[in-house]
């Protein structure tokens, strides 16, 4: 075999490898579901819709929630966690999943928002928003760990689903490409923090930037007591 054909091979063998991951997250998403309602088979056009959140940890900017029901019969490969991918990757894979998604929308909570009923209800209140912006009703949401409060549509909980399940792993992505691009866009707004770099997260560049120049109007304030005074967070 030349070196051709063995460097075919193995990108052969990576595909294949990478369609029976994808055929497995397919099979697990399904079962969860069935498991969840009872049956050994879901009806025919049932539609799953994902749900995954970014942006939870961050000192500024808002918390993101993806909204995502993909065909049932899709072949979208490499989906996966948002934070296992590489940035150009997930935004190759956010522009398949727009196109070819029956439903998404990511839902968004301010950092005011944030501020005023704590970091947990206002993901929750991000996801509300995103399940209300699809177009087509899902049957079942899976969601990356949690239960949302205040939806009537059944639910199953699957803890690190955003790595396990297709349609989490999509909403995952569309929350974080989201949450990303207004962050770069907050940098050019204010660019002495450097948000394009860290994204809000609390990096060592970022508390030091916080600490020179004070918060500015997208911060956390309830996530910045540590690093400025009272004082400082009045002055915006």
């Amino acid at each position: 075999m030349t070196k051709k054909e063995e460097a075919q091979a193995r990108r052969e063998e990576k595909l294949r490898l990478e369609k029976q991951r994808v055929a497995g997250m397919r099979n697990f998403e399904k079962k969860a579901v069935g498991d969840l309602l009872g049956e050994t088979a879901l009806p025919e056009g049932f539609l799953i819709c994902g749900i995954d959140e970014a942006g939870r940890g961050p000192l500024a900017g808002p918390v993101a929630a993806g909204a995502c029901i993909l065909p049932p019969d899709h072949n979208i490969l490499y989906l996966n966690d948002s934070k296992k991918l590489s940035a150009k990757k997930r935004d190759e894979l956010y522009e398949v999943i727009t196109k070819e998604a029956l439903a998404w929308c990511v839902g968004l909570s301010s950092p005011e928002r944030i501020d005023e009923i704590n970091i947990l209800q206002a993901t929750y209140e991000a996801m509300r928003k995103a399940i209300a912006g699809l177009k087509t009703l899902p049957d079942a949401l899976v969601n990356d760990a949690v239960t949302i409060p205040e939806v009537e549509l059944p639910q199953v909980p699957v803890i690190k689903g955003d790595a396990k399940c297709l349609s989490v792993a999509a909403a995952s992505i569309l929350a974080k490409v989201t949450r990303d691009r207004m962050m770069e866009e907050y940098d050019r707004q204010y660019p002495e923090y450097g948000f394009a770099a860290h994204k809000g997260y609390g990096t060592k560049a970022h508390i030091e930037a916080l600490q020179k120049y004070g918060p500015c109007p997208i911060h956390r304030r309830t996530f910045i007591t540590h690093f400025v005074n009272g004082s400082a967070q009045d002055n915006f």
